[in-house]
């Protein structure tokens, strides 16, 4: 649509918030555990996080993991980066994993991005490099 002085308007025909995304399970909020880690701002990760990365494979779960440890371990290691990296809209980082047992721990790649929430506050969201 073209307005008198030559700029287009777009209409906004749908938004999918994040309070919609965590109701639906698109997003998994981390709530307490990331402020205990030190986060002031609301912390999410995708599903494909949540259920490939924090929920521990059953058989890795009687080597001591848990999703509170590698929960845990993520928020950790994404302070740390952001700190050394200064920060930014979007902090890559790679924890250290186990996913079969007897085997080391592997780095798993992430990306976490900080952007504006619902209502303009500062919220991250912890995802896999080729999600958006």
């Amino acid at each position: 649509m073209n307005t008198d002085n030559g700029s287009e308007e777009f209409e906004l025909i749908h938004a999918y918030t994040r309070k919609q995304a965590l109701e639906d399970g698109v997003l998994v909020d981390l709530g307490a555990l990331a402020s205990e880690a030190g986060f002031r701002w609301p912390v999410a990760v995708t599903r494909t996080v949540y259920d490939g990365i924090l929920v521990p494979p059953k058989a890795v779960e009687q080597e001591g993991q848990s999703f509170t440890g590698r929960a845990w371990d993520l928020l950790t290691v994404l302070r740390l980066e952001a700190r050394r990296t200064g920060g930014g809209r979007e902090v890559r980082f790679a924890p250290l994993f186990v996913s079969r047992p007897g085997e080391p721990p592997k780095a798993v790649p992430l990306k976490a991005v900080s952007g504006p929430g619902d209502d303009g506050e500062p919220v991250i969201t912890v995802m896999l490099p080729d999600e958006d």
